[in-house]
């Protein structure tokens, strides 16, 4: 195949880098094979006068296969048919004002579904979700699963038993800090999260005099350290497309808790410590589990070592180059 395999990916932002770190991995490997470039857009954001801009900026080779990594779906509207776009979870459809949901319907699904040849998705509880979205596009949709990083190795390491640390990654609501707040009240722990906190969560960690340290804009040796130095992965979500976290954590070497729900139950497939994300006795007693049970905590991190085997980057690479493959040849 001669032809360019264009990435297209939204304007670089500290505070955002898991699409950009995905892809990046991608394109190396796929650039092995493929000649392969990489545009970003312009402007950051989502009001249409951003959007206007966006699509305005972009010049399109009508001999190139465009591969939209996620966020800015919209750009399909410029892009044509020999168009691959990653859609990462359905979340933003789904809330806000009537307005606003229309609004993003229309130009993140919709259109961009109409215009673009192949949609690939990150977990089949997304697919389900999309099909909903755009039942119109079903026999596009593919599921993809993220590969894991390459910075993510084996790390042996002495789990802490009198006073672990727990990682906590994500400080959005869905990421569900509020309940892990109170299933560590006194258990003789530390948290390190991740994220920028709101006022409110920092009130409640005082409140329940929780021992926590917090991480904001780490890069991803930052990322990856965080993972070595703690002993177990508290990742309870309501909602994720995918659950990045999971895979990481287990590559790393880590016990890993997270949510009997969703995609987080799909890419942990029973390799994890699966609770109600919703009950804080729930996510308790999980914690303590892995705490206190050195055989249930090792038999997680061997299962944790298999489970990662199905998101290995050549095997999440060679679907893609296949779907290359396929708008090289049947799009004209």
């Amino acid at each position: 195949m001669n032809k360019i395999i264009t990435y297209i990916k939204r304007k670089p932002q500290k505070q955002y880098h898991s699409i950009e770190t995905l892809f990046s991995n991608i394109k190396v490997e796929v650039s092995k094979l493929y000649r392969t470039e990489l545009v970003c857009t312009k402007s950051s954001g989502g009001s249409p006068l951003i959007l206007l801009k966006n699509l305005l900026a972009f010049k399109r080779d009508k001999n190139n296969i465009y591969h939209i990594t996620g966020d800015i779906h919209y750009m399909a509207f410029v892009t044509g048919k020999r168009t691959i776009l990653t859609i990462h979870d359905i979340g933003s459809a789904l809330q806000g004002t009537l307005f606003k949901r229309l609004y993003i319907k229309l130009f993140w699904f919709w259109f961009p579904a109409i215009f673009v040849k192949r949609i690939t998705v990150i977990s089949e509880f997304t697919k389900k979700e999309l099909e909903q979205i755009i039942p119109f596009a079903k026999e596009k949709i593919k599921v993809i699963y993220n590969p894991v990083g390459k910075d993510y190795i084996k790390n042996v390491y002495k789990f802490n038993t009198i006073k672990p640390t727990i990682l906590c990654l994500g400080t959005k609501s869905n990421k569900n800090l509020e309940r892990v707040f109170v299933a560590v009240t006194n258990l003789n722990c530390q948290l390190h999260i991740i994220g920028v906190l709101q006022p409110q969560q920092i009130v409640k960690l005082e409140k329940l005099k929780i021992q926590y340290r917090n991480s904001v804009n780490l890069p991803l040796n930052g990322i990856v350290e965080a993972y070595k130095n703690c002993d177990m992965l508290c990742f309870p979500s309501t909602y994720e497309g995918f659950g990045m976290p999971i895979i990481e954590a287990q590559s790393i070497g880590r016990p890993v808790l997270t949510s009997n729900i969703g995609a987080m139950a799909e890419v942990s497939n029973d390799s994890a410590c699966l609770v109600n994300p919703y009950d804080s006795l729930e996510i308790k007693k999980g914690i303590n589990q892995i705490i206190l049970d050195k055989e249930y905590r090792d038999n997680l991190i061997e299962k944790g070592f298999e489970n990662i085997k199905r998101f290995q980057l050549n095997r999440i690479v060679k679907q893609y180059n296949d779907l290359y493959k396929e708008l090289s040849v049947n799009v004209q």
